[in-house]
């Protein structure tokens, strides 16, 4: 599936001889390295690009994908393309994520897309001129917080995703590819794994609320301009989750003390009662859980990234045990 680009007419005034370019982007037919290479080509595979001047230039903060500013001669729009890393197919579906991209555009919370291309999950929205991707200095003010919030529950209200992954799905997927790939996993595990147990048999027990769910808060998927709407972006984690889960990844991503994490509770549902606090700070155990796995694998599968996935991981997994070695753990359980 390749969806075209959707420019605006062109009048004279749009055109200009000189492009309006980044200083140092490269002309496209240039390309010095791989990488280079890799992202002429998927700019070669826009049909609606072939025979312009293009150029491009690298955008910081991919994590896992290589990421593209692309200028266009006469077109008053520059681009952002994202090109998949390898191995992020073991971890991400993309028409899903397609999709939940798709309507957060048509919802106004996130950039536009323009391209996309099923195959190889290569996809081009527009650029966001003036915006920047948010650091953890930013969450640290409650203005950023609560756009943060409002994002997430906008996001809640669009149709079902075509994937639902709740969380105790994803860490089951990721116990069985640690399993299917020898991953060592530290000492601790087992303990976190009864744990793990204990809390999926009470979330069964009270219930799941399901709606679709970003799953990803990593502050650079927030992008701001002052006077501007905050902006989401990045929706390859995302699918059909528990609601408090959302919340509560978010949150721990931002290492928010408790007095914070109760007025996040109550922005996000209203009150800050016993079983709604008990759902997210047990969500937040089992985020970490998914994430230390996740950071594990990482690193037996992708040994040419340049991050410490092994200590990300380990890292994340004692701070699941942290949480649930807490004096409250089992009466928040007994509270869901």
């Amino acid at each position: 599936m390749t969806i075209a680009l959707d420019r605006p007419e062109e009048t004279p005034d749009m055109r200009t001889d000189t492009p309006n370019h980044p200083t140092g982007a490269k002309l496209l037919g240039t390309a010095i390295n791989l990488a280079e290479k890799r992202v002429e080509e998927c700019i070669h595979d826009v049909d609606e690009w072939g025979g312009m001047e293009v150029f491009y230039s690298p955008v910081t903060g991919g994590l896992q994908n290589s990421n593209w500013r692309i200028d266009v001669a006469g077109d008053p729009i520059a681009y952002f393309l994202k090109v998949p890393g390898e191995g992020t197919e073991d971890f991400i579906d993309r028409g899903n994520s397609h999709v939940a991209a798709l309507r957060a555009g048509n919802l106004g919370i996130s950039p536009r897309i323009v391209h996309f291309d099923a195959a190889s999950g290569v996809e081009v929205i527009e650029f966001l001129e003036g915006y920047r991707a948010c650091t953890n200095a930013d969450m640290k003010k409650w203005s950023i917080t609560e756009s943060v919030l409002d994002l997430q529950n906008q996001f809640h209200t669009i149709d079902p995703l075509p994937v639902t992954k709740t969380i105790f799905d994803l860490i089951d997927e990721h116990l069985a590819q640690a399993k299917e790939h020898n991953v060592p996993l530290p000492g601790f595990i087992s303990a976190l794994l009864r744990e793990y147990t204990d809390a999926g048999k009470s979330f069964e027990a009270s219930g799941l609320d399901i709606v679709p769910c970003h799953n990803d808060p990593m502050p650079g998927n927030f992008l701001i301009k002052d006077g501007e709407p905050m902006k989401l972006v990045d929706f390859e984690f995302s699918s059909n989750n528990e609601r408090s889960y959302d919340l509560a990844v978010t949150f721990t991503e931002y290492f928010y003390d408790e007095p914070t994490i109760i007025r996040c509770v109550e922005e996000v549902y209203g009150a800050a009662t016993r079983d709604v606090l008990s759902r997210c700070f047990v969500a937040s155990a089992l985020a970490d859980l998914k994430w230390g796995l996740w950071g594990c694998i990482n690193h037996e599968l992708n040994t040419n990234w340049d991050f410490d996935y092994h200590k990300y991981g380990v890292w994340k997994l004692a701070r699941a045990r942290d949480r649930m070695a807490d004096r409250r753990w089992g009466s928040w359980l007994h509270a869901l």
